[in-house]
C-alpha cells in the first residue's frame, strides 16, 4: 500500500482454496485487504453487510455458479464493482456476466499473470466507479444549481408582475381623477400595454417553464384583460380568439402580447361606430417552414385613405415589437375591412 492511498477492500469468492490465498497473498503487496469466501451465498452474507469496495467472484463453485449468484449482488441496495472470473475459455460465459452486470471478467489460471490481470481488471473497475460516481455528483450539483436558478427565476418573474400590476392599478386610480377623455384614452393604452407584459411574468412564475410560454394560453388570458379593460359596454366589439397551440419564447411573447395590445385598441377605436358592436378577430396558426401566423382582423370600413389616426405612437410600438421578432406586420388591402399579419419564427 502506497502512503497516498487507501486500502481496498476486496471480496474474493472462489472455492478454490490455494487460489484464494495466492490472491490474498499478491494483491496484499498493492494496497488489497483481501477477505476469502468459498460459495455465493457467504460472499451475498459478507456484501450485504458491508463494507467492501470491490469484489471477484468466480464462475465455477458448488452448489450455485457464479451467473446464478451475479444477479443477486447487483440486486443489493449499493453493489460494489464485480469483476468475474473463470477458467473456462468460451466467451459466452463473459459476455453473460457482463450483461449480468459485471464491470469486467478475469480468465483464471495459477500463472502469475493471472493475479497481475485480475488486479489491473479491479483498479480498472474501480476507476470507472469513482468517475461515474463524481460524474453522478457533478449532474446533481447542476440539478440543484439549475433548480436554485429557477426558483429565483421565477420569484423575479413574480415580483416583476406584481410591480407592474400594481403600476396598472396606480393608473386606473389616476384615470378616476382626469376629466379629459383624450388623456384618458391615453392613459388606458399605456395600461392595456403594461398589463400585456405584466401577463407574460404572471404565467412565468406559475410555469415549470421559464424560457417559453403557452402563447394560445397566453393570448386567452390577455384577450380576457383586454376585454374588461377596452370594451366592457354591451354595445362595444367582441373580441374573438382563435388560437392553435404552440410555445414562444419568452421575448417572443412579450413582444407577440404588445402588438396583439395594440391592433386590438386601435380596432375597438377605429373599425366600428359607437354602440355598433362586430367581431375583431384574434388567430393564431402555425404557418410554413416553421413560422407561425398571427392576424388581427375586423369587419369594419377598412383604413380608407391609408393615412394613420391619432398620435401615430401605436404604429411605432407595432414596428418596434414587429422588428423585436425579425418580421413586420403587413396589412391585406383586398380585406374588407382591416386584416394585420405578423410572419414570425417558432
Amino acid at each position: 500500500m502506497t502512503p497516498d492511498r487507501p486500502e481496498i477492500r476486496l471480496l474474493y469468492i472462489d472455492d478454490d482454496a490455494g487460489l484464494s490465498r495466492l490472491v490474498q497473498k499478491e494483491l496484499g503487496r498493492h494496497g488489497y485487504v483481501v477477505t476469502c469466501v468459498a460459495d455465493g451465498d457467504a460472499g451475498l452474507r459478507a456484501l450485504a453487510a458491508g463494507g467492501y469496495d470491490i469484489c471477484a467472484l468466480d464462475h465455477y463453485m458448488p452448489a450455485r455458479d457464479g451467473l446464478d449468484v451475479l444477479p443477486d449482488i447487483m440486486a443489493l441496495p449499493k453493489p460494489p464493482p464485480v469483476v468475474y472470473v473463470t477458467g473456462a475459455q468460451e466467451g459466452r460465459i463473459a459476455v453473460a456476466a457482463l450483461r449480468a452486470g459485471a464491470a469486467d471478467y478475469v480468465i483464471k489460471d495459477i500463472s502469475e499473470d493471472f493475479t497481475a490481470l485480475l488486479r489491473s481488471a479491479l483498479e480498472d473497475a474501480l476507476l470507472r466507479r469513482r468517475l461515474q460516481r463524481e460524474n453522478d455528483e457533478a449532474v446533481e450539483q447542476i440539478r440543484l444549481a439549475r433548480d436554485r436558478a429557477e426558483a429565483m427565476l421565477r420569484e423575479v418573474n413574480h415580483r416583476v408582475g406584481n410591480s407592474l400590476q400594481l403600476v396598472s392599478t396606480f393608473m386606473s386610480l389616476q384615470l378616476r381623477h382626469l376629466a379629459d377623455e383624450g388623456a384618458r384614452n391615453a392613459l388606458k393604452e399605456a395600461q392595456a400595454r403594461i398589463e400585456a407584459v405584466a401577463h407574460v411574468h404572471r404565467r412565468l412564475y406559475t410555469s415549470g417553464d421559464m424560457s417559453s410560454v403557452d402563447m394560445d394560453e397566453y393570448l386567452a388570458g390577455l384577450i380576457d384583460e383586454l376585454s374588461k379593460s377596452l370594451g366592457p359596454d354591451a354595445g362595444s366589439p367582441s373580441l374573438v380568439l382563435q388560437a392553435e397551440p404552440m410555445r414562444v419564447s419568452t421575448d417572443q411573447a412579450v413582444s407577440l402580447g404588445v402588438v396583439v395590445t395594440e391592433l386590438v385598441t386601435n380596432a375597438v377605436k377605429y373599425a366600428y361606430a359607437p354602440g355598433q358592436g362586430g367581431e375583431i378577430r384574434i388567430i393564431l396558426r402555425p404557418g410554413a417552414d416553421g413560422r407561425a401566423l398571427l392576424t388581427v382582423e375586423d369587419d369594419g370600413p377598412g383604413m380608407g385613405d391609408g393615412a394613420p389616426k391619432g398620435t401615430g405612437l401605436g404604429g411605432k410600438i407595432i414596428s418596434a415589437m414587429a422588428s423585436g421578432l425579425r418580421s413586420a406586420v403587413e396589412f391585406d388591402r383586398d380585406h374588407k375591412g382591416v386584416r394585420a399579419r405578423l410572419a414570425f419564427d417558432l
